[in-house]
C-alpha cells in the first residue's frame, strides 16, 4: 500500500511540474513549489490515518497479505506451466539420497573365516 500511495505521489507531483504556463482562460497555474509543499503535506496526513483509523490499516494489511500469496500462487502455477513447456530434464545431478548404480565403489566379499 506504500508503493502505491509514492506512486501516486510522484505521479502527481511530475504532472504539477509539467505545466509551468497559464492555465485555461489565462488563470495562473500552481507553481512547482506550491505543488511539493501540498504534496508533502498531503502524504503527511495520509501517513497519519491510521493513528486516526486503526481499523482501516488492518484491513489494508489483510488485503496486502492476501494478495500476496495470491502472487505467489499464480508465479508457483506459472513457473511450474512454463516447466513443463520449456524445462529440459537435468540428468546430470541426482536428487536422490541413493547414488547411482554406476557410480557405487565395489564392495568386498568378506574372507571365509577358517
Amino acid at each position: 500500500m506504500g508503493f502505491l500511495i509514492r506512486t501516486a505521489f510522484w505521479f502527481s507531483l511530475v504532472l504539477l511540474l509539467l505545466p509551468l504556463g497559464t492555465g485555461p482562460d489565462g488563470e495562473n497555474s500552481v507553481s512547482p513549489l506550491q505543488a511539493i509543499f501540498a504534496a508533502r503535506e498531503a502524504v503527511g496526513d495520509i501517513a497519519g490515518i491510521c493513528e486516526r483509523k486503526p481499523e482501516v490499516c488492518e484491513t489494508g494489511k489483510a488485503a496486502m497479505q492476501t494478495i500476496g500469496v495470491r502472487a505467489r500462487e499464480s508465479a508457483r502455477i506459472a513457473y511450474e506451466a512454463l516447466d513443463q513447456q520449456f524445462g529440459q530434464p537435468d540428468t546430470a545431478t541426482q536428487t536422490g539420497s541413493v547414488p547411482a548404480t554406476d557410480d557405487l565403489p565395489a564392495i568386498a566379499a568378506p574372507a571365509p573365516a577358517n
